[in-house]
């Protein structure tokens, strides 16, 4: 009998030896030969699907990154609100009169501090250093890059990103806002400290504030407007969640803070719905805003 079992084994061998011979696989064989790769067809159907899924999944990502963004910006307005509520803490709640003080600027080019004040170069927020554990706070991660330029340049910093990474935020410069007792303000709660813009310091006026002085149909920052002389840094304003690529419309919005410290978001807007008292602190208007 263990002949027989050893006969059938040495045939079987040979039998599938002489059909690899003859061309024929078995079906290990085919299983192997279907794992070696792809078919052309296959190959066209993964790459569609694959296709697919980032067609769905970037524009999703994109938007994620710029919640985390717009996240970021409003955390550092808050911190800029800590910053301020020490000052004012400690100066007899006055705002400060920034004076000359409106460009980017928290340093000379050779690195040494600027002094609040000090000149036309010089950032509004110069005067909160002292409570700061770092300026980056007055950055924007959405107004990192600004292949457009700034409204104003600098010969000694070449590099407008360089400049705008820590002074992002435009102050309430409006002539009722400089140098004001807290205390006389209407409500701090509605009084717009500093926000998302491209001017480092809005005077107050139509054409570089959000308020159209209360003019239905009016025009709000007409400087930044087509037409206007900073056209060109509009989008730099409405710069979060951003949904349009025309240069005058972003369909997007601008992070305020208020003076009581909270911070939220406005959307973009030719100025109806912003009150002139936003930025000059005084009570409603009978039967108006």
């Amino acid at each position: 009998m263990g002949r027989t079992l050893k006969g059938k084994v040495m045939t079987s061998c040979v039998n599938r030896a002489r059909s690899r011979k003859a061309g024929a696989f078995t079906p290990l064989d085919r299983r192997s030969r279907r794992l070696m790769g792809f078919t052309l067809i296959e190959l066209l159907v993964v790459i569609a699907i694959i296709a697919v899924l980032l067609a769905i999944i970037m524009p999703a990502m994109r938007k994620i990154k710029e919640v985390a963004r717009e996240t970021v910006c409003k955390s550092n307005l808050k911190n800029v609100g800590l910053a301020v509520a020490m000052y004012l803490d400690e100066n007899e709640r006055k705002i400060p009169n920034t004076g000359s003080s409106n460009g980017f600027l928290w340093n000379n080019a050779d690195g040494t501090p600027r002094t609040p004040g000090s000149g036309s170069g010089t950032y509004w927020a110069t005067y909160y250093r002292e409570y700061l554990k770092q300026t980056k706070i007055f950055g924007c991660p959405s107004l990192q890059r600004v292949a457009e330029g700034l409204i104003y340049s600098y010969n000694e910093f070449p590099d407008p990103s360089k400049v705008i990474q820590h002074a992002a935020y435009g102050l309430n410069h409006h002539e009722k806002a400089r140098g004001r007792n807290t205390n006389t303000i209407y409500r701090t709660a509605e009084f717009l400290y500093c926000s998302d813009h491209a001017e480092p310091r809005p005077d107050g006026g139509t054409s570089d504030c959000f308020h159209n002085n209360d003019v239905p149909g009016a025009m709000n920052l007409t400087g930044y407007r087509q037409g206007g002389s900073r056209s060109f840094t509009y989008r730099q304003i409405f710069r979060h969640n951003i949904r349009y690529g025309d240069a005058y419309k972003t369909g997007g919005r601008a992070n305020i803070l208020w003076l009581d410290g909270h911070v939220t978001p406005l959307e973009e807007t030719t100025g109806d719905d912003v009150p002139l008292r936003w930025y000059t602190g005084d009570p409603p208007k009978p039967g108006g805003r």
